[in-house]
């Protein structure tokens, strides 16, 4: 399943995803049982660390594309969690089209990148090392995430930028940098969106959204977006305990 997942993404095949922030592999096992197609380890926000991401891949990333959110742009963060074997990143706040292709470069192997060769648990801790090489390039995809008012002032340019897979729109931090906190329905959010979506439209690259349920993200998924995340293990065990509870009541 996960070999898979880096062509269907730039294959515009719809791809079902949610948000996992909590640090312990049963909450990712019991997700993944579920069939979504990815899970996003959301690596920038909340307490997941780098040792909860390597026991969440260990435990299910053989059989659901494991997608790492890094907590930002820098050399580092990428090529730790590549290490660890993750399908692939997400970098927040990525604004210009000079920090993506930084980003691509930490993340692709030479002659397409400048990442950094190690062995670790991608390589087989040693044994699949000239797989892995042969492969990773190809298979590890690089996702960025528009959600400032920088990144819409720039986002034709990033879009052009060889070797990202896909752009991930997220409206809330977009929405606070327009001075619109939370209001993702306002006509100056919605505008810097079309634009996004028109830009990504344009240079074919895979349009991704994140929306707290089913409905959030419908519009988007009506709209062509292929690279959805909808909800979060949080809200999905709160929302499962409190409908519970009132029916018990």
């Amino acid at each position: 399943m996960t070999l898979n997942f880096s062509s269907r993404l730039r294959n515009h095949e719809t791809l079902l995803g949610t948000f996992v922030t909590l640090p312990t592999p049963s909450t990712a096992e019991i997700l993944a049982d579920l069939g979504f197609d990815w899970l996003l380890l959301d690596g920038e926000h909340g307490p997941l660390e780098t040792p909860d991401i390597l026991t969440i891949l260990q435990a299910v990333g053989d059989r659901v594309a494991c997608v790492v959110r890094v907590p930002d742009s820098q050399e580092v963060p990428i090529k730790k969690v590549l290490d660890l074997g993750a399908a692939g990143i997400v970098v927040p706040q990525v604004n210009t089209a000079e920090q993506a292709a930084e980003v691509v470069r930490y993340a692709r192997y030479a002659p397409s990148g400048a990442r950094g060769v190690g062995l670790a648990r991608a390589h087989g801790y040693g044994m699949r090392f000239q797989e892995y090489m042969e492969t990773a390039n190809d298979q590890v995809v690089v996702i960025v995430q528009a959600e400032h008012a920088q990144a819409v002032e720039n986002i034709e340019s990033i879009a052009k930028v060889s070797g990202v897979d896909g752009v991930l729109l997220g409206p809330y931090d977009l929405s606070a940098s327009l001075g619109k906190m939370g209001q993702i329905n306002d006509p100056v959010v919605t505008g810097a969106i079309d634009r996004v979506t028109e830009a990504c439209r344009d240079a074919g690259l895979p349009l991704g959204y994140f929306g707290v349920d089913a409905s959030a993200v419908q519009p988007y998924m009506e709209r062509g977006y292929t690279l959805i995340v909808a909800g979060v293990d949080t809200l999905l065990l709160g929302a499962a305990g409190k409908r519970l509870l009132e029916e018990l009541r």
